[in-house]
C-alpha cells in the first residue's frame, strides 16, 4: 500500500531530524592534534637514471672519449697513454696480448686503472684462431665449430670456466659470441666466419642455442658479451679486414639468417655490428646505416651497438678517419671501435665537429655516452653517481 505523499514528506524530515540529533558534537575548546601522513619514501634512481645524471655533469669532450674503445698494446706505450689521457678514451680492446700471462694482463689492466678508474677492459676471446689472450692463466678454447658439438649445458659450463679467466685478468667484455649465419653452400667460399671456424653452424636455431649458451656462460663469470657481426658475414666471402669492400646482396631484415641475433637482444650486452654493405638493405655500410641499426633499435634493444674496426680494417678505409665515428654515431652507433691508435684523434676531431652546430647530434653523443655507461656499470665499474 503507498504511503500518502504528505506523510511521506513528514517522515522523512523526522529521519533527518533524527540524524542530525544523533551526530557527534565537538567541543570547540578540545585542541585535536592533526594525523600524522606518512612520508613517501623517495625511489631510487635507476641505473639509467644516475648515468644519465653524470653524463650530464661531462663535458662534451669527456661525453666523445666515452664513445671510442681504441687498442693497445701488451705495454702500453707512451703514444697509446698519451691518447687516454687526452682524449679520456673510455674503453680499450687488447691487442698483441700473444702469450700473456693472466697475471701480466692483469697488471697491464690496474695501470690503466690508474689513469682512469672507469676504463672498461675488452677482448676478442672466440677461440680457435681468434683468441686474444693465450698464455698461462688461460684455457685453450676451441673454436666454435669444435663448441658447436657439445651440448648449451656444456658450452654454458664451459664458456664459464673460460669467463672466469677474463675475470681474473680484469677484462669485463668479451668481443664474442659470433652469430653469423653461413650457408652450407658457402663454407669453402666464406673467408670471414666459416674459413676459420668461427661459426656455430648454418641452422640459425642450432647458432642462436650456442650463442644463449657461451653468452649464458660468460655471464655467470661476471663477463659481459657483444654478438657480432650484425647482420651477418655469413654470405660474403671477402673479410673486411683484408678487402676493400665486403657485399651481401641477399640478406634482408626480414631474413631467417638474423634470427641468432634477434633471439640474443633480450641478454646480450652489445651488439657489434659489420663493416659489409647488404644491398637489398642500405647503399651504406652496416655501420653507417640508420636502417641497419635501426633494426636493433625498433626489436627493442636499447643497449650499447658497437661498430666493428673503424681503424685498420680495410673496409673502414673507403670513409675518411675524420668521418668515421661520427657517421657511425649519427646512424645510431654508441661505440666507435679502432684497433689503430693514430686514427683517435681524428674520429674525436670528427665527431666534435659534427657536434659543433648540431644540437641534435650533441644530444646523440650524450645518448651514447649514457649507454656506455650503464654497460660499465653492469660489469662492476662504478661510474656513475
Amino acid at each position: 500500500m503507498s504511503v500518502p505523499r504528505a506523510a511521506a514528506v513528514a517522515l522523512a524530515a523526522a529521519l533527518l531530524a533524527g540524524c542530525v540529533e544523533q551526530a557527534p558534537r565537538v567541543d570547540p575548546t578540545v585542541v585535536t592534534a592533526p594525523v600524522a601522513m606518512p612520508t613517501p619514501t623517495p625511489a631510487e634512481p635507476t641505473v639509467a637514471e644516475r648515468c644519465a645524471a653524470t653524463v650530464a655533469d661531462l663535458s662534451q669532450a669527456e661525453q666523445i672519449g666515452q664513445l671510442l674503445m681504441m687498442g693497445i698494446s701488451a705495454d702500453l706505450d707512451s703514444a697509446e697513454q698519451k691518447a687516454i689521457e687526452k682524449y679520456s678514451v673510455g674503453s680499450v680492446i687488447l691487442m698483441d696480448q700473444d702469450g700473456k700471462s693472466v697475471k701480466n694482463v692483469a697488471k697491464l689492466v690496474k695501470k690503466l686503472a690508474k689513469l682512469d678508474a672507469g676504463i672498461l677492459v675488452a677482448a676478442d676471446q672466440e677461440g680457435g684462431q681468434v683468441q686474444r689472450l693465450d698464455g698461462s692463466g688461460f684455457a685453450v678454447i676451441p673454436s666454435a665449430k669444435k663448441q658447436a658439438k657439445l651440448s648449451a649445458s656444456e658450452l654454458a659450463e664451459d664458456a664459464a670456466a673460460w669467463g672466469k679467466d677474463l675475470a681474473e685478468a680484469g677484462v669485463r667484455l668479451n668481443l664474442a659470441p659470433v652469430a653469423d649465419v653461413v650457408p652450407d653452400d658457402l663454407t669453402e667460399r666464406n673467408m670471414a666466419i666459416a674459413r676459420l671456424d668461427r661459426g656455430y653452424g648454418s641452422d640459425p636455431e642450432q647458432v642462436s642455442e650456442k650463442v644463449a649458451a657461451f653468452t649464458a656462460g660468460m655471464h655467470a663469470a661476471g663477463i659481459a658479451v657483444a654478438v657480432k657481426h650484425f647482420p651477418g658475414l655469413g654470405i660474403t666471402t671477402v673479410h673486411t679486414d683484408a678487402a676493400k669492400k665486403a657485399t651481401d646482396s641477399v640478406t634482408t631484415l626480414e631474413d631467417a639468417a638474423l634470427r641468432p641475433f634477434q633471439d640474443a637482444l633480450p641478454t646480450t650486452d652489445a651488439v657489434m655490428v659489420s663493416l659489409a654493405t647488404y644491398t637489398r638493405i642500405d647503399s651504406e655500410m652496416a655501420v653507417y646505416s640508420p636502417l641497419v641499426i635501426g633494426w636493433l633499435r625498433d626489436n627493442g634493444f636499447d643497449k650499447v651497438v658497437i661498430s666493428d674496426d673503424l681503424g685498420a680494417a680495410r673496409a673502414a678505409q673507403a670513409v675518411a678517419a675524420k668521418q668515421r665515428a661520427a657517421k657511425f654515431v649519427a646512424a645510431g652507433g654508441d661505440l666507435a671501435l679502432t684497433v689503430d691508435p693514430a686514427t683517435v684523434s681524428k674520429m674525436v676531431s670528427g665527431l666534435k665537429a659534427a657536434a659543433k652546430d648540431d644540437s641534435a647530434f650533441a644530444a646523440r653523443i650524450a645518448e651514447s655516452a649514457t649507454r656506455v655507461l650503464i654497460l660499465k656499470e653492469s660489469v662492476g665499474l662504478e661510474v656513475c653517481k
